[in-house]
């Protein structure tokens, strides 16, 4: 079994769009760089004639010691590989699909990697507004922004764009797509975070709204904040065409009369691309009932992302959206041949864009050109079947990294160690319990350390999914020896999915009740389906018996793939489907295009993070 099967990162410093784990520095103590944000001096200088005016410099939230790792600070887990989507060319490297926190997803992706970032962050405009899959983590989340406002809101944003300003080329752009509540004061922190001189554009995405008001002008546009990591910066010119109607010869040249306030001239070749691209883009809402619609009521157009990553990156440049939601710049950067990292904090949201690329690339990339692979990647919350099933060997890595602990197999028994104290790591099958010889082994092989020797250590940590009652009495026996031997050991004993193994990340969580959450572990939805002939080609579908096995969760999303062949796609429309009220729909009617033996899928996941599949064949007549 490969790494990559066994869904555990390697330690290796890798590429920003390999499938390994990002060995993580030990930056906590660390100072911020002198030169981490841009030297504004005279831009913000109040005159003299004002007198001594405070004038705050530094984006909200930024500490000069420890920037913003002080109110966010540094986690450093390991990335599980859940899967890989295999489209036939293993040589290529893999596009990459997170999920998790990005703060911390981007801490642990290497600087300068990215040619072009565009985020559509949730909008200061509600918790309702923005809590889309109903995920748990994407309800704490969201609790947490607005948790102090405005200056909340700026601090929680500010952290995360201080992160994709590292992440940026020195030739790379980023796009943030925002609406009227918070623009302009996220324009203020850009200029803070990238530096005036760094600010582009402020584009209008003006688009049609039927809606109505007595009491102003209609909000028919979003705005497009775009920046550069510096000046010299990719940008690949647009153009809006010139049609015919618009367009007449005058004295030798051509001159554009379709806005009669201006005049600017074009060339007299008849196949100019036509004139320079303005900063209002006048770009449709997607119809009701177009192909691109997923179904969710925040989805941008693909025409939107589609003229960004042309003007702003090349064939084969690393696009990157760190609030991807339904998936529309992944998808978009595959059909136009960039690679891609993508992030969300909803596993819905994730389980969406991997349906959303497979299908594209089974029905268009697919037949043009060789695709890369993806991996859909697990930052914080890991699904434990998976980690159970990895080789002894790289389960054994996954658990010392999420633990703190350092790999160190010099002397045999010992798995490593976390500071000075040996830890030794159990099995990866969920139902090996340790033993009483594990525990004699271990404490064995501590005797024979230098430490415990020379500097009398005598402590030592056992980690592992379960202790049997003998096993945790042998572990008694060797403590008390402390009252009466030198002999003794004291050995810690620590569940992995308990509390205190996670107690490393907890111990951080004074300003954010979501550290308590990291390094989680869920199980698989049992998805269970029934189904029943009610016409011709024509079956109803029901998940209403599937078994949630995460304490507490419930069903917020399931997926249907009709036509299930070597990878799951789901047939158009099935893939994010509600009913009244907007909830989940346990129950799917589907049409068979013709009769015979079909192969149907379905994908379940439920609010903790948990996914199971169903696959089974149905004889259609």
């Amino acid at each position: 079994m490969t790494e990559e099967e066994a869904g555990i990162g390697t330690e290796a410093t890798v590429g920003p769009l390999k499938g390994d784990f990002v060995a993580p520095p030990a930056v906590e103590e660390q100072d911020e760089r002198a030169d981490a944000l841009p030297a504004q001096e005279e831009f913000w200088r109040p005159p003299t004639r004002f007198g001594s005016v405070p004038v705050e410099k530094e984006p909200l939230g930024w500490d000069r010691r420890k920037g913003f790792r002080k109110l966010f600070p540094q986690v450093m887990l390991p990335f599980q590989v859940v899967e890989r989507v295999q489209f036939g060319h293993p040589s290529l490297e893999p596009n990459r699909l997170f999920w998790g926190d990005n703060l911390h997803v981007m801490r642990q992706l290497p600087s300068e990697s990215i040619d072009l970032i565009y985020i559509d962050p949730p909008f200061f405009s509600g918790r309702n507004y923005n809590v889309i899959f109903g995920d748990q983590n994407e309800l704490r989340s969201f609790s947490d922004i607005w948790e102090g406002g405005m200056p909340g809101y700026l601090i929680w944003l500010n952290a995360r764009l201080y992160e994709m300003k590292r992440l940026l080329k020195k030739t790379g752009s980023i796009y943030v797509h925002l609406d009227w509540h918070a623009s302009h004061y996220v324009r203020v922190e850009m200029d803070k975070v990238f530096g005036t001189g760094c600010f582009q554009n402020e584009v209008i995405w003006w688009y049609r709204k039927w809606s109505h008001t007595r009491q102003r002008y209609l909000r028919n546009h979003d705005v497009l904040l775009f920046y550069t990591r510096s000046e010299d910066h990719l940008f690949n010119v647009q153009y809006v065409p010139l049609a015919a109607s618009t367009v007449k010869r005058f004295r030798g040249q051509r001159q554009d009369f379709a806005d009669e306030a201006r005049t600017r001239k074009v060339t007299t070749d008849e196949e100019s691309a036509g004139s320079y691209m303005p900063d209002v883009w006048d770009i449709n809402l997607i119809p009701a009932q177009a192909a691109e619609r997923i179904g969710y009521p925040t989805q941008k157009p693909e025409a939107l992302l589609e003229r960004i990553i042309r003007a702003s990156s090349d064939e084969g440049s690393a696009v990157a959206d760190f609030f991807c939601g339904g998936g529309t710049t992944a998808a978009v950067a595959q059909r136009l041949g960039r690679r891609w990292i993508a992030c969300d904090q909803s596993r819905v949201a994730v389980a969406i864009t991997a349906d959303r690329i497979t299908r594209l690339v089974e029905e268009q990339t697919g037949k043009l050109f060789p695709v890369p692979d993806f991996t859909i990647e697990h930052w914080g919350v890991y699904e434990a079947r998976r980690l159970s099933d990895a080789p002894a060997d790289q389960f054994r890595a996954f658990v010392l990294r999420a633990f703190g602990a350092v790999a160190d197999g010099a002397e045999a028994g010992i798995h490593g160690y976390k500071g000075a104290i040996p830890v030794w790591v159990g099995e990866a099958d969920q139902r090996r319990a340790v033993t009483v010889t594990d525990v004699q082994a271990f404490a064995n092989a501590m005797r024979k350390t230098l430490r415990y020797k020379q500097d009398n250590l005598r402590d030592g940590i056992m980690l592992a999914w379960a202790f049997r009652p003998d096993a945790v009495e042998a572990a008694d026996r060797l403590r008390r020896l402390e009252q009466t031997d030198l002999n003794f050991i004291r050995l810690d004993m620590i569940r992995i999915d308990s509390p205190r193994f996670r107690e490393h990340v907890t111990a951080l969580s004074t300003h954010h009740a979501d550290y308590e959450n990291f390094l989680t572990f869920v199980q698989p939805p049992r998805v269970e389906v029934g189904y029943k002939r009610i016409a011709s080609r024509t079956y109803m579908f029901d998940v209403s018996e599937t078994a949630i096995l995460n304490a507490g969760a419930k069903i917020i999303n399931v997926q249907w793939d009709f036509d299930y062949g070597e990878r799951f796609s789901s047939t158009p429309g099935y893939s994010f489907v509600r009913g009244g009220k907007n909830q989940v729909a346990l129950q799917a009617q589907y049409e068979f295009p013709d009769t015979g033996t079909k192969r149907v899928a379905c994908k379940v996941q439920d609010d903790m993070g948990g996914e199971g599949m169903w696959t089974g064949e149905v004889r259609v007549e």
